[in-house]
């Protein structure tokens, strides 16, 4: 083969060579085109026309690719949380909004009349009774917010130690000793196993204490509200059975949502206090069942898991 024959074939191997690396060089110019575009439309939050695909390629722009991709997606997720709770939060303020009309507007509507020296003495005491009442709601309404809050804070302080069912159920069903004697109705504890459970007393009496008056709430005059404990190799537990209707199927899903309130709840009630219990059980890493009875009446049981 001559010299001359050889530069050519050489000059061509550098030809296609050549050719082949501007090729390339033009694609991954564009696709670093593309991807400068797409992360100003991150950054703007507009669409783009063009995303990167995971690739199993190596090389650096692979890599970069992939990353970008990655960092879009949590980016993009965590967009979508800060959008939740941003609707939640509202939703909340607008609950609590409503919440503190009624007793607002009921407590400036007595204040007015017992400003009438005309007023009869039984119309006075009613109004101050009405009146009382209506404080008495706030002050529940915001306490119970201020728990709420410092559990989605993360701050409350919850000091979980063995405690005996039998004393936790004692302190949570003490503050119920008038609205029991009101209704004449008792709580029986035959059901109760000896079980102790590793848990926050105050926090858990009161989630305990909710279960208890919502129970109270919604069973008859004269009823009996059931108690019972034991344990599993799953969990142990506490079960609160009331002597009412029952809960509707179309209540069952929204029942510890915050400030849901059935048909037939309690007048005055707020719908708050489930909704604080299975914070409280959630929080020390427990939950509560709800679930109609055969025999009748609505079971409320909290399950604390073994670890």
């Amino acid at each position: 083969m001559g010299a001359g024959i050889v530069f050519v074939v050489i000059a061509i191997i550098l030809a296609a060579a050549l050719a082949a690396f501007l090729a390339m060089d033009a694609r991954r110019r564009k696709r670093i085109k593309l991807l400068s575009e797409y992360i100003r439309a991150l950054e703007s939050g507009s669409g783009a026309p063009y995303a990167p695909q995971l690739s199993n390629a190596e090389g650096a722009l692979p890599i970069l690719e992939n990353d970008i991709l990655s960092f879009a997606a949590h980016a993009s997720s965590r967009a979508a949380n800060l959008e939740r709770e941003k609707n939640r939060q509202a939703d909340v303020i607008s609950d609590i909004s409503h919440q503190l009309k009624t007793p607002l507007t009921s407590i400036s509507v007595m204040a007015d009349l017992l400003e009438r020296d005309d007023l009869p003495a039984g119309k006075r005491t009613e109004y101050t009774r009405n009146l009382r009442t209506g404080i008495s709601r706030m002050q529940f309404l915001t306490r119970a917010l201020l728990k709420l809050a410092r559990l989605d804070a993360d701050a409350a302080d919850l000091k979980p130690v063995e405690v005996e069912v039998a004393k936790l159920v004692e302190r949570a069903a003490r503050p119920l000793d008038v609205l029991l004697d009101v209704k004449d109705q008792r709580i029986d504890t035959e059901g109760m196993a000896p079980v102790t459970i590793h848990c926050d007393p105050a926090w858990t009496a009161e989630a305990l204490g909710n279960i208890l008056k919502n129970a109270g709430e919604h069973s008859p005059e004269g009823s009996v509200i059931c108690i019972a404990s034991g344990e599993n190799p799953i969990c142990k537990w506490i079960s609160v059975t009331d002597s009412g209707a029952g809960i509707s199927a179309a209540d069952m899903p929204h029942l510890f949502k915050r400030f849901f309130r059935s048909e037939n709840a309690a007048e005055g009630s707020v719908g708050i206090g489930l909704a604080m219990s299975l914070a409280i059980m959630r929080r020390q890493g427990g939950d509560i069942e709800a679930k109609n009875e055969r025999g009748g009446g609505a079971s409320f049981t909290l399950k604390f898991y073994r670890r």
